[in-house]
């Protein structure tokens, strides 16, 4: 069996992308761990973050230097119950990859994706490539692209 990084690669590639992988060894699993390790500013790290509302998990692609607000997702959502982050086991299973190297993209089954506004405010963003350790620069335009993912405000205000 290929591992993450590999899957996440053929999925991309399958979109018609072909990604540009980095490793770290020192580790990405956080925002700022990841913008230490690449040299970038925090807010350029995807965080993709897995919550389950009324209709399942879901994917929220927020900026690392923002928290998503459940609240505000559920009322994007339209759901009447609370919105919650998924745990370990279930963010594997909708994404099929582990929190801390969840990609933007490439899961296999279609996920409902929102996208931090504030990401597409910069050239260039940094994602999760499958694993704790690896990561691919993209264009916010191509993020939501490849993502199937809608533009919205989400991060916790104040």
């Amino acid at each position: 069996m290929a591992d993450a990084v590999e899957r996440f690669e053929e999925a991309a590639r399958a979109l018609g992308s072909a990604v540009a992988v980095r490793r770290f060894p020192e580790g990405t699993r956080t925002a700022a761990d990841a913008a230490a390790a690449i040299g970038c500013g925090v807010g350029q790290i995807v965080k993709s973050l897995v919550f389950v509302g009324d209709g399942g998990a879901f994917l929220a692609l927020t900026s690392g230097s923002n928290r998503a607000d459940p609240a505000r997702l559920a009322l994007l959502l339209g759901d009447t119950s609370p919105v919650r982050k998924a745990t370990a086991e279930e963010a594997r299973e909708a994404t099929g990859f582990a929190i801390g190297g969840t990609p933007p993209f490439g899961h296999p089954r279609h996920l409902r994706v929102f996208v931090d506004r504030d990401l597409m405010a910069h050239p260039g963003v940094w994602a999760a490539a499958g694993t704790p350790d690896s990561v691919f620069p993209i264009s916010p335009q191509d993020l939501l692209r490849l993502s199937g993912g809608h533009v919205v405000d989400l991060k916790v205000e104040g």
